[in-house]
């Protein structure tokens, strides 16, 4: 970001694979600083060659942060998730804006919820809106997320929020304001994940609680990539955020989010999250009729 208080109308590209030998972060003078910071736990979060570590043991989880906020765009995590019994961890990789008093914020989930050897790890995914969640979907994966990296993606522009795996569209959140019904668009967010102890609820709801005699746990990043509008902290909010959804002086070619493309799946992503909602979906709020009477305006019954 310039002294001028504008940050230059184009999207902001990031892209980091770690190189250093095993050091904690933020002491490594690694490139990858440039992008995130230690959130909590800095001695929890190691540099190993090329590749990122959280860890979790009795003492701690640990997180990071991306150091700058983003309006639309994408972001990819390439991880390696917790292997053998990883009952009760849940790892967490989610964008995440700050609302007032941190009460109306808006949210993009994905949480890996750990299970026990042999069993599948489930992925919960989630949306708040103006600080209301209880949006909750899950699935198991077609493949095992602890033996080898897999790229983990959020992308959010002004008609949809796409959680995607390896490119393939799990889970949609539709714009639907024409309806009525809040979408997220004028609050700036910052990119995180976290790795931490969650069995009261991660595992089989909370029946299989943390084997610390597994500690510590470990889940491993091979890169980080974040290609957003960057938000500057030093210009006006409404400029920024006309600026970033491209009707600022009918610059809207410059976003490549906003490109007709980007604005709905394409047949074939449409045919893949249909193959996914019908071989891997296990939850979905919108059919839960003891937890909503009536379902959610957004579920479109």
């Amino acid at each position: 970001m310039g002294s001028s208080g504008r940050t230059p109308a184009m999207p902001v590209i990031l892209f980091c694979f770690l190189a250093a030998a095993a050091t904690a972060l933020g002491g490594s003078g690694s490139p990858y600083d440039e992008l995130v910071q230690a959130s909590w736990a800095t001695d929890h979060i190691l540099y190993d060659g090329d590749l990122l570590k959280l860890k979790l043991d009795s003492s701690s989880g640990a997180g990071f942060a991306s150091k700058k906020r983003y309006l639309y765009g994408k972001a990819t995590a390439e991880m390696k998730l917790v292997g053998g019994d990883s009952a009760g961890t849940v790892t967490a990789f989610y964008m995440s804006s700050e609302g007032a008093n941190h009460l109306n914020h808006n949210e993009f989930d994905f949480e890996f919820l750990g299970n026990t050897t042999g069993e599948p790890y489930l992925v919960q995914t989630n949306v708040y809106v103006n600080g209301i969640g209880n949006r909750e979907q899950r699935i198991d994966l077609w493949f095992d997320p602890t033996a080898d990296f897999h790229a983990y993606s959020i992308l959010w522009n002004p008609q949809q929020v796409v959680f995607l795996v390896d490119e393939t569209p799990i889970r949609v959140f539709k714009n639907k304001e024409a309806k009525g019904i809040a979408f997220p668009g004028d609050q700036s967010m910052a990119v995180y994940s976290s790795l931490w102890n969650a069995d009261d609820w991660a595992t089989q709801g909370g029946r299989v609680k943390t084997d610390w005699s597994h500690a510590p746990f470990i889940v491993t990043y091979r890169g980080i990539k974040i290609d957003g509008c960057e938000m500057s902290v030093e210009a006006a909010v409404e400029e920024e955020v006309r600026r970033c959804r491209g009707s600022d002086s009918g610059k809207e070619g410059r976003y490549w989010w906003k490109m007709p493309m980007m604005e709905e799946l394409s047949v074939h992503q449409s045919h893949q999250l249909m193959w996914v909602r019908a071989k891997h979906l296990i939850y979905d709020y919108c059919f839960d009729a003891a937890r909503f009477s009536v379902a959610p305006p957004e579920c479109g019954r």
